[in-house]
């Protein structure tokens, strides 16, 4: 099955990397790899907070899964952290795939990041409720995901039941 993706990483640091993962199904079948994107983050750096927002909030509308590229510095970044925690109080599907070891536009890899993205909600008991504990991770490299993406996706979507 065909899943639309939300694609969610730092824009300014990873883009290079996030756009291999991202463009991994132009080479493939689009029934092979398993995803749409739907990041809208070209257009998010010259919006305001408002504007910047609604175009998450818009880009998440019809997804059914969202995917963290995890680089570096992700985890600290607001906007990623905005939407991890919007994907994960509607529902969504959601896997962290670590990019630090794809290389960049001058060849070098990076720093592993961490996948701590603030509290996303809480259990029955109060008890705060984390990415890390919920969500599994995987590295594109080690992890193949060239191959593998399409059907960590399914896996996500089909453990939030979408």
């Amino acid at each position: 099955m065909v899943r639309r993706v939300f694609f969610s990483f730092h824009y300014e640091r990873d883009i290079w990397r996030a756009n291999v993962v991202r463009n991994s199904w132009v080479t493939q079948d689009r029934e092979e790899a398993g995803f749409w994107d739907a990041s809208l983050w070209e257009e998010a750096k010259k919006k305001g907070d408002s504007a910047l927002k609604r175009m998450i909030n818009d880009g998440l509308e019809g997804t059914s899964v969202t995917v963290a590229l995890i680089g570096r510095e992700t985890s600290s970044r607001k906007w990623v952290r905005y939407e991890v925690k919007k994907s994960y109080e509607e529902g969504k599907g959601m896997l962290g795939v670590y990019i630090h070891n794809i290389k960049d536009q001058n060849g070098n890899a990076d720093v592993k990041g961490i996948n701590l993205f603030g509290k996303l909600g809480e259990d029955e008991d109060g008890n705060p409720i984390y990415f890390v504990q919920k969500y599994q991770t995987y590295d594109w490299v080690d992890d193949d995901g060239y191959e593998n993406l399409g059907d960590w996706v399914e896996k996500a979507a089909e453990e939030a039941g979408r």
